[in-house]
């Protein structure tokens, strides 16, 4: 390399211009490696007619021997750039980090401007790139211009305007440049505080009043005040800047409204297996239904549906239909899941007396929002078998998965042809025009019901997380096959079954009153006057009942003790019976003691040595006799009152006469 193009390749100062030999000699990458190329290039681009932001030509002619031309570095391509500033040879260029910074700093406000406003900018870098083609291919640029603006109906100023927006600009960066900056129109309209206060207050009520409402009223305060009023539409900007959205929407919505804006919580039920948990909770239906036998309403009635699920796979796995949500209806459908399908491990409870009674939760040591667990209370029925309870969150429809069956059964049963005249709407506002013409009989619904329960379950096409297409019938019979399921015994269906209440036995036999009736087992005497828990079907009040302690271990089936007629030789044959058998079991246990007779007890004791030993006192304080005491310690008063001597003389007489 001759001693020139060393010079060339290594300026001695960082410089700002550069002839085609000078760049063809520092193989800038971007760049053809030729001064003829270099050259070409500048042609094809236009270098010759770019200007700076100082509105100076990117162009000059060389000073020198040998003169030429030059070109600014900004006209190089940005890798181009990059590489001189890497090596310091370009004068008041920005570093690489710099150029980048500014290239992501363009690009980040251009993703904030409006669409509207993209679109714009991309029509204009569309026309500019059309007038540089016509460059290439021989055109002048005023010849140019004049062509594309007329095609694309724009005045050749603008266009020109726009040209010389993107003197020295990147090519990467033309868009953010071309992009319209627009800015407000001045400042901002001032609003009195008094009246900002007003507005408000005024329209972040819970009546949620319309805006125009709330400046009208705001614009009379400011009359009477003589106050300066800016237009509704400030008033309207100013509140989407500075009020909150989130305030916005509590104050006229409510809270519950607000929570609505949150995404929910999307439960997964993947890694679960069916009858791990179940959820209860209960529905009345908008429907018309004749009182069932032996209700003491003769009216028409709306029925409550009292129904289990099973959260994994969605399938109603018991129900119950009655009059109202109790928890005699909720024990008998925790009874028949017991019977039919097992024992679950968690149970998701709504938040009513019915499932949080005594009778269900009796024991349980977690929240229950309404009673206090006492020590002696009895054991409820889930707590009994070992299910663990939780509690739904309060007025939360998302909490309970079956809150979606239900809303199907809306639908399918209380829009029934069946139901047609009973249906009474789901609000007073959504009454049928044949509301109330009649009603349906119970045994009837009761049937509908069961015929679409099962529907629901078999149902194909479910679109929940483990259907993916199938049945909740096929997705808990999948499970429920390869999943380890607890079954419930005898004694658990008796358990369920049966309703607890505490009863203290009596003092002298053990036996226990029940709504009048008596019952009685022969194990209940060891117990007598103790308080025991006592089972018993509500309906069958004449059957035996199950005597438990407070912690649930069965004592005793106790049998009722029937009342019998005066005259009734039956009744008293059977008291009799009762007797001889605690006598005849009395005398059994005695002789099974083996105890000595009291002759034989007077001998053993009478065999009994003394103590070997008498044991003597520590300390000993002499005892004086109290009239001696009183001799030593006190003196006679002498006779000196009138009384005294006559009561002397009188017994002095007396003495001498008994002595004669």
């Amino acid at each position: 390399m001759s001693a020139a193009s060393q010079q060339i390749a290594a300026p001695a100062e960082a410089q700002t211009w550069f002839s085609a030999a000078e760049l063809a000699a520092l193989n800038l990458p971007g760049l053809p490696a030729t001064k003829r190329a270099i050259n070409q290039r500048a042609r094809e681009e236009s270098w010759a007619s770019r200007f700076g932001p100082d509105e100076t030509l990117l162009v000059r002619k060389r000073a020198g021997r040998g003169g030429g031309i030059e070109y600014h570095f900004s006209l190089l391509p940005a890798e181009a750039q990059l590489e001189l500033s890497r090596r310091g040879m370009i004068a008041g260029a920005q570093s690489a980090d710099e150029a980048e910074e500014r290239h992501d700093r363009r690009w980040a406000a251009f993703d904030r401007l409006p669409q509207k406003t993209k679109d714009e900018a991309a029509a204009k870098l569309e026309i500019i790139n059309a007038i540089e083609t016509l460059e290439s291919a021989g055109s002048t640029r005023s010849a140019a211009v004049a062509s594309v603006a007329a095609e694309h109906e724009v005045g050749a100023s603008t266009v020109f305007s726009w040209l010389k927006k993107i003197r020295g600009v990147d090519r990467r960066d033309r868009l953010p440049v071309l992009a319209s900056k627009r800015k407000g129109g001045g400042a901002k309209a001032a609003i009195d505080e008094e009246l900002w206060l007003a507005f408000r207050s005024d329209y972040l009520r819970p009546s949620a009043p319309t805006l125009t409402s709330v400046y009208e009223r705001v614009a009379a305060i400011a009359e009477e005040k003589g106050l300066s009023l800016p237009c509704e539409r400030t008033f309207r900007r100013r509140l989407e800047a500075e009020v909150a959205p989130e305030v916005i929407t509590l104050k006229r919505e409510g809270e519950e409204a607000l929570l609505r804006s949150v995404p929910a919580n999307r439960r997964s039920v993947k890694d679960m297996h069916a009858l791990e948990w179940v959820n209860i909770d209960g529905h009345r239906f908008d429907v018309f239904v004749t009182p069932p036998p032996l209700h003491r309403s003769t009216k028409p009635i709306r029925p409550m549906l009292v129904a289990l699920q099973d959260v994994y796979s969605r399938k109603i796995v018991a129900w119950r239909l009655g009059t109202d949500e109790t928890a005699l209806q909720t024990r008998l459908v925790f009874a028949d899941l017991f019977r039919d399908w097992g024992i679950p491990h968690h149970a998701l409870l709504d938040n009513s007396r019915a499932f949080w009674s005594k009778w269900i939760t009796g024991g349980h040591r977690g929240h229950r929002f309404r009673f206090k667990v006492k020590e002696d209370e009895p054991i409820g029925l889930l707590e009994g078998v070992g299910v663990r309870m939780h509690a739904a969150k309060p007025y939360h429809g998302q909490s309970k998965p079956i809150e979606r069956a239900f809303r199907d059964f809306c639908d399918r049963i209380a829009k029934h042809p069946v139901c047609e005249g009973a249906y009474t709407g789901n609000s007073p506002l959504a009454k049928p025009e044949n509301y109330g013409s009649r009603a349906v009989e119970w045994n009837v619904f009761a049937a509908l019901v069961d015929e679409q329960i099962a529907k629901h379950n078999a149902r194909p096409g479910r679109r929940t997380e483990t259907a993916k297409g199938r049945s909740f019938d096929e997705v808990f019979a999948e499970s429920y096959a390869r999943s380890c399921i607890k079954k419930g015994t005898e004694e658990h269906l008796r358990f369920a079954l049966l309703a607890g209440v505490q009863k203290k036995l009596n003092k002298l036999n053990g036996e226990i009153v029940l709504y009048g009736n008596r019952y009685w087992h022969n194990d209940l005497r060891a117990l007598r006057g103790e308080t025991v828990t006592v089972r018993y079907d509500p309906d069958n009040l004449h059957s035996e009942v199950q005597i438990y302690d407070h912690k649930g271990q069965h004592i005793a089936s106790a049998q009722l003790l029937e009342d019998s007629g005066f005259a009734d030789a039956a009744g008293a044959k059977e008291a009799a019976k009762r007797t001889g058998d605690v006598r005849r079991r009395a005398k059994e246990l005695e002789r099974s003691e083996e105890l000595i007779t009291a002759d034989a007890l007077a001998d053993l004791q009478a065999g009994a040595k003394p103590p070997a030993s008498k044991p003597e006192a520590g300390v000993i304080s002499p005892v004086r006799h109290r009239d001696a005491e009183a001799q030593r310690t006190s003196k006679p008063k002498p006779a000196n009152d009138a009384v005294t001597l006559d009561r002397m003389r009188a017994g002095l007489l007396k003495r001498a006469a008994n002595s004669q």
